[in-house]
């Protein structure tokens, strides 16, 4: 039987046994019931007066570790009836409040958790401490009538990382329980690890269809490799290899006609344009505190401008019900005054696309230029890097003669772009697409797990 939706109810008529609707498909005798990763026997019976709802006797509820009734999915797997999926989203920062449990982010999450209610799945918020391996169990944050609360869930189907950064990723006790939840248990966890810039140059560079997207890119190794660029492109981006948010980059210029070097990039106080009479008196007098190693030394695109500022687009894609890779969203990010990136944390401003390129024909053949790019190059980085990928935020620039250029590539990307309101409808896809993932890689870990560990 394919995946189905029935709706879930705790029965105490019978508290040893599963009620089916009786419009549930006819199938060998069914004998146990699973909800994540655990499994109980029971008696099945038919329904004769339901036809949309599975009651589940209390008892049988209370072993499951089901937390509350739902709309769910249904899948039948040999003699058992898998009801789900349950997925963990897997994160750190959790407080002692019960307001806002992880923080900052308790909005983000709660948003995440209810607004793919209606596509019928548990989803829940744990971290590695709310783990107890000897019983099997997580006791999860779930976001239900307005409020956070906290049930013990067996461990789930699919964990989907929502890590903050990349100190609490290599933190060894996080290392390990994500090592064990996919070796020990065999659950598919996807968007693990966060992408290098670096990493993701070296394994596009050397294919012929992506490549064409990427600014000349190289390792700081000195005042030679950056003089060479400027010589060739007027202007280059100096960037952390694992940065984020537009922190810590530099963008360093060089006037022929004055034979000067300027260098703008921001600090504490806001946005900053210094002279320098030399690259090598700049990077020693201002660069000095930064370890420049872990920095690449990127070619400056020309982008376009709107309104005189430039302009840079911001795309996801994710992937669908079937594993297949579907653009999500796009939104421009226009720079503001005097700053070199368009982050709006760097007073970027955000667009939707039919705001910029207000003439149809033109927003179309952009639109479909932008999403031909992000969808070949995320399936490239899918194929080329290890791990279960389900979505990709791109920075993606077009110069003066339209052409596209991949600028960073965000396996776990921000959702800022999503405050503003006319972008609401693709924040809701991307959620729904996320959902749709997991129940993907569900149903392969179910019927086809050679296919997810091998």
């Amino acid at each position: 039987m394919k995946r189905k939706t029935f709706s879930i109810k705790i029965g105490e008529r019978e508290p040893n046994t599963v009620f089916l609707p009786y419009v549930f498909p006819e199938v060998q005798p069914l004998k146990a019931i699973s909800f994540g990763t655990r499994v109980v026997e029971c008696e099945v019976k038919t329904d004769y007066l339901s036809e949309s709802v599975i009651t589940i006797g209390a008892d049988i509820a209370h072993e499951l570790k089901l937390p509350f009734s739902a709309d769910i999915h249904v899948f039948l797997q040999d003699a058992a009836i898998i009801i789900g999926p349950l997925i963990g989203i897997f994160t750190a920062g959790f407080t002692e409040s019960n307001l806002r449990p992880i923080g900052e982010r308790s909005l983000f999450f709660a948003n995440l958790l209810t607004a793919i209610a209606a596509s019928k799945a548990y989803l829940f918020v744990f971290g590695s401490h709310q783990i107890n391996w000897k019983e099997g169990t997580i006791t999860g944050y779930f976001y239900n009538e307005k409020r956070w609360v906290q049930h013990d869930v067996p461990f789930p189907n699919v964990v989907y990382d929502r890590l903050p950064n990349r100190k609490t990723e290599n933190h060894r006790a996080i290392a390990r329980v994500k090592t064990r939840l996919q070796n020990e248990y065999l659950i598919p966890w996807f968007n693990p690890g966060f992408f290098n810039k670096w990493d993701i140059y070296q394994c596009l560079q050397h294919d012929p269809q992506v490549s064409l997207y990427l600014p000349e890119t190289h390792l700081f190794s000195g005042f030679e490799r950056v003089e060479l660029l400027l010589s060739k492109y007027g202007h280059v981006y100096l960037k952390p290899i694992n940065g984020s948010l537009g922190n810590s980059i530099y963008q360093v210029l060089y006037s022929f006609e004055y034979n000067e070097y300027y260098c703008r990039y921001r600090d504490e106080s806001g946005n900053k344009l210094r002279k320098y009479r030399s690259l090598e008196y700049l990077i020693n007098h201002l660069l000095s505190h930064l370890d420049l190693s872990t920095f690449i030394v990127q070619q400056g695109i020309s982008l376009m401008r709107v309104n005189g500022n430039p302009v840079d687009f911001r795309i996801h894609t994710n992937k669908d019900h079937t594993g297949e890779w579907q653009v999500s969203a796009i939104a421009a990010k226009i720079a503001g005054q005097g700053s070199m990136t368009t982050h709006v944390n760097n007073g970027g401003d955000v667009k939707t696309i039919e705001e910029i390129f207000p003439d149809t024909a033109e927003r179309n053949k952009i639109t479909a230029r932008l999403a031909e790019a992000t969808l070949l190059l995320s399936r490239r980085i899918d194929e080329k890097i290890e791990g279960y990928i389900g979505e990709i935020g791109f920075d993606i620039g077009l110069d003066k003669d339209g052409s596209v250029w991949l600028f960073e590539a965000n396996s776990k990307p921000g959702r800022s772009i999503f405050d503003y309101p006319k972008l609401k409808e693709s924040d809701r896809l991307t959620k729904e697409l996320f959902l749709e993932y997991a129940l993907h890689l569900t149903e392969k870990a179910l019927f086809t797990p050679e296919e997810l560990f091998q």
